[in-house]
């Protein structure tokens, strides 16, 4: 009987520190690691990065303006990019900042910033999905189907189509974030990332993953898919479209319209099909390395940079409306 008792003893003094190491490793913050561990080369990408911040701002904001104060560039073409403008300063203002302070003063996050943080970038990203497929169906209606474009693409449709990928993008956002902050995180809470990123949250988690990386699979792969395979569609019948066309001048007048909406979708899902659609490493996780997160760096702050260089640099109309806005304040001063 004694020995009945002391055995039972141990049990319960096994199970109270079972219980106490559980609640001691539960992980109610993240810390991401450095980019780089050298303190020289901190204070360098600290500036880079917060050079390319600035740039992103001045330039997406500086073509919203242009648009708005343009009655030229009052189109559905130019009320696109305006948002898509809108959306790279909220994306990199979601991420950039955040990654600035945790180089020089604070590495660490709450585990509702996490969450916060995680459902912004995903929301943003997919939502661009959806408005980039949209700006292709909009070029789509201009080229095959000019005399129709006015009433096709009015303006109802174009608020309609924007809200509605805004619609689609944070839903899908809504999902990914509730099921992967329904797992129990303990153990590590180093994040190897830049940001509160679903596939490197997911290998913190002590829970079973499988239904967030079927979610991943099916949910995000049908966002990317669809929304890619929409822009593919449209651009095979603008290309046979063009083709039609009999005079050198023509197509490369038709072409032209393409080109930088064509040159900011294959950045834009190229970067994500580089980043989380390929093949993970040995230890299962795809964000392991530098070069990783050089992609990371790439893709959530130099690709919202590119997007008005894109779409100044190598537009006709937008060149003349700046410079038709230049004149306007000679006059005025």
């Amino acid at each position: 009987m004694l020995k009945q008792k002391i055995i039972i003893q141990a049990l319960k003094r096994n199970r109270n520190t079972m219980s106490e190491d559980n609640i001691t490793t539960v992980v109610n913050t993240f810390v991401f690691v450095d980019l780089i561990s050298n303190p020289k080369f901190q204070i360098i990408l600290f500036f880079l990065l917060l050079l390319i911040y600035t740039a992103t701002l001045l330039g997406n904001l500086g073509i919203i303006a242009l648009i708005r104060s343009s009655p030229q560039l009052h189109t559905p073409m130019y009320f696109f990019l305006s948002n898509l403008s809108f959306l790279d300063v909220c994306f990199s203002s979601v991420v950039t900042p955040r990654t600035l302070v945790n180089i020089l003063v604070e590495k660490s996050i709450s585990l509702t910033g996490c969450a916060i943080q995680m459902y912004f970038v995903i929301g943003l990203a997919s939502t661009e999905c959806f408005l980039l497929g949209a700006m292709a169906y909009d070029r789509y209606v201009a080229i095959c189907k000019p005399l129709l474009y006015p009433s096709i693409m009015s303006p109802r449709i174009c608020i309609l189509l924007v809200i509605g990928s805004y619609i689609l993008g944070l839903l899908h956002s809504l999902v990914q974030t509730v099921f992967t902050f329904r797992l129990s995180f303990c153990g590590s809470n180093k994040i190897s990332h830049l940001y509160c990123d679903i596939s490197a949250l997911l290998l913190l988690s002590c829970s079973d993953t499988y239904l967030n990386e079927l979610l991943i699979f099916c949910v995000a792969g049908s966002v990317e898919t669809i929304t890619a395979l929409s822009v593919f569609i449209s651009y095979a019948y603008i290309l046979a479209n063009i083709v039609k066309i009999s005079s050198a001048a023509g197509r490369l007048k038709a072409f032209s319209t393409c080109t930088s909406h064509l040159t900011a979708v294959t950045i834009f899902h190229g970067s994500i099909l580089i980043l989380h659609f390929r093949p993970k490493s040995s230890n299962g996780s795809s964000i392991q390395d530098v070069s990783d997160k050089i992609l990371a760096v790439f893709y959530t702050t130099v690709t919202p940079l590119l997007n008005p260089l894109i779409y100044s640099l190598r537009n006709k109309e937008v060149k003349d409306a700046w410079s038709a806005t230049q004149r306007k304040l000679c006059v005025k001063n």
